[in-house]
């Protein structure tokens, strides 16, 4: 069964790198986001709300579940072979690859026209923080974040859950996932009837963030600083971080580019300040983009490498117990 997760898993980034997810297909994530929002309108009033979020969550995990495990089982009823597509189909719904590379793209190349109202306006599709007198290098961080932070969320965590449990077990993670962007804020709205959320995110990406955050910085040599300082700084500047998780691949990105990412971030006009991660050998520009872009797909590729290789481990252990 993990050979099949694993042909499942190859198909999916291949599919991915090709033709990303384009808009006007029907896509599990936004059903999964309609049903979100109609529980928050039904169950975020009124008492008890930390229960009533895990009402929430426990309704919509159960539900994803239930048919992500019904059309793989059917699938693979029907044939192994039609077993590993299905499951690839819905894989390749949970990681966005290309759609993180072709929204970085499409802020770089505003910049690097020096349209800085067109790439302020394209940055705001992907990051939650005020951009509309962001300067070129704050428009850069926020690109760069974006894309380092996302590399473990958007693509190799899932990739990680796919291994253990196959496209049920990414379609729930990215359940969770999807839970803890829509409800997982921590604001009067949201503090109680997204605790449960934000928690199981945090859980659900523990592994996969580090292991992506040291496979960064394993296999590129920093710009400006040797490895074993590079790993120090790794461990210490990722749990700056407010998120957990998130510190790993921003943590490991600015090692690598010799550039400092964090700082002060405005959402909605209130200021947040966020702690700084890596050294400023160089200032933040458009180029740090496609950058950023070339660690992520490299660090995918050696994190389909060692899914084998793990794969492999797993299955020779599976059969000699």
């Amino acid at each position: 069964m993990i050979l099949h997760h694993l042909l499942a898993i190859t198909i999916a980034i291949v599919i991915d790198f090709i033709i990303g997810d384009p808009p006007n297909w029907p896509h599990p994530v936004k059903w999964i986001g309609s049903f979100i929002a109609f529980l928050d309108k039904l169950l975020n009033k009124g008492r008890q709300l930390r229960f009533k979020g895990v009402m929430m969550l426990g309704a919509v995990l159960i539900l994803t579940a239930l048919i992500t495990v019904f059309i793989t089982y059917l699938a693979y009823y029907l044939h192994p072979i039609v077993g590993v597509v299905m499951e690839a189909i819905i894989i390749v719904s949970t990681i966005a690859q290309k759609g993180l590379k072709d929204a970085g793209l499409e802020v770089m190349q505003p910049l690097l026209a020096k349209d800085l109202p067109l790439a302020r306006k394209k940055l705001s599709y992907i990051v939650g923080r005020d951009t509309k007198d962001l300067e070129e290098s704050e428009i850069v961080r926020g690109t760069v974040e974006t894309i380092a932070e996302n590399t473990s969320d958007g693509i190799t965590a899932p990739l990680f859950w796919a291994l253990i449990g196959g496209a049920p077990l990414a379609m729930i993670y990215r359940a969770i996932n999807t839970c803890d962007s829509m409800v997982g804020y921590r604001n009067s709205k949201y503090e109680k009837f997204g605790w449960a959320s934000a928690r199981l995110d945090d859980a659900a990406n523990w592994i996969p963030s580090r292991i992506t955050g040291f496979l960064m910085l394993f296999i590129h040599k920093p710009a400006y600083i040797e490895k074993k300082k590079a790993w120090r700084e790794l461990f210490t500047d990722a749990k700056k971080h407010p998120s957990p998780n998130s510190g790993w691949g921003e943590a490991a990105v600015a090692i690598l580019l010799g550039v400092q990412l964090g700082g002060l971030n405005y959402y909605k006009g209130i200021a947040s300040n966020r702690a700084r991660m890596g050294e400023p050998f160089e200032a933040l520009k458009a180029d740090h983009i496609q950058k950023t872009i070339a660690i992520m797909e490299r660090t995918i590729l050696y994190f389909l490498f060692f899914l084998w290789i793990g794969g492999a481990v797993i299955d020779l252990t599976i059969s000699w117990f």
